[in-house]
Order: structure tokens, then C-alpha cells, then sequence
């Protein structure tokens, strides 16, 4: 297992079907190392506490082997790492090899795997239409959250 990016973002508003919407979803590559605090990572925030974030989830682990799906499945659309408002794109780390509670070292944090995403409108934000989220869960590609131990 690698880290292919380590992804981070501030929410920011956006028009989504006629109205401004405030989201976190949008995480772009950082550089360098990224100190990983209890509720995320630095210089990375979520938009809705309610739902997002928090010490179960404070960092969200998704596959760069779905986005080659991904690719497929959005012809056309740009996936940068990062696309699906994941904090770290990792490689050879897929949910099938994970289970709740598993521990992973990574540079000096551990992190714990709390439990799969089960995504929100905002993702359909992300990718401005309307089907995203139900496509996701569709997917079977979920990506995992984890907890900072």
C-alpha cells in the first residue's frame, strides 16, 4: 500500500441547480508532508459538522484503482486525485482488504478504519449532476473513513 496523493481543501460556495451551496468536497493535491490532526488534516476543512467530519471521520481514504472506472463510467470529465473528496488517494488498499478497526501506520500517524462513505448531495455538487451519488453507491466503490489514533 502507497499513498499516491495526500488531498486537502477548504469549503467553498458554488452554484448547484439554482442556488449557492457551501462544500468541503472540492481537495486538491498538497505538497509535501501534511500534519494529520484529530479532526483532519491541515488545511483541510468540512462544510456541514453535522454530517462530515469529526473524530470518526476525520480523513477519507478512496482507491486510485476506481478511478480508472471512473473514467469510464464520466467520459470526458477531468479526475484529478482528490476528484471524489478524498484525503489520501491511495494504491493497493481496497475496501475488500479492510475491515472496521483495522490500524495502518502511515508516515508518523495511525489511523483506524471507522466505516465506509456513504456519500451526500454534495457529490453531486462535485460532478454537477444529479445522479452522482446514486452512480456511487451503485459503484460498489465507496472508499473508506478513518479515525486518528
Amino acid at each position: 500500500m502507497r499513498i499516491a496523493s495526500v488531498n486537502v481543501g477548504l469549503p467553498r460556495e458554488v452554484e448547484w441547480r439554482g442556488r449557492s451551496v457551501t462544500t468541503g468536497i472540492f481537495k486538491s493535491p498538497a505538497e509535501g508532508r501534511i500534519p494529520v490532526r484529530t479532526l483532519n488534516l491541515d488545511g483541510d476543512r468540512q462544510a456541514d459538522l453535522s454530517v462530515h467530519g469529526g473524530p470518526e471521520k476525520a480523513v477519507y481514504g478512496y482507491p486510485s484503482e476506481h478511478y480508472e472506472f471512473w473514467r469510464d463510467e464520466l467520459p470526458g470529465v477531468h479526475l484529478p486525485p482528490g476528484s471524489f473528496g478524498e484525503n489520501l488517494t491511495t494504491e493497493g488498499l481496497l475496501e475488500t482488504g479492510l475491515r472496521i478497526g483495522d490500524r495502518l501506520r502511515i508516515g508518523s500517524a495511525v489511523l483506524r478504519v471507522t466505516q465506509p462513505r456513504m456519500p451526500c448531495s454534495k457529490l453531486g455538487v462535485r460532478f454537477q449532476r444529479e445522479d452522482m451519488v446514486k452512480r456511487f453507491l451503485a459503484s460498489g466503490r465507496s472508499g473508506f473513513y478513518f479515525a486518528v489514533d
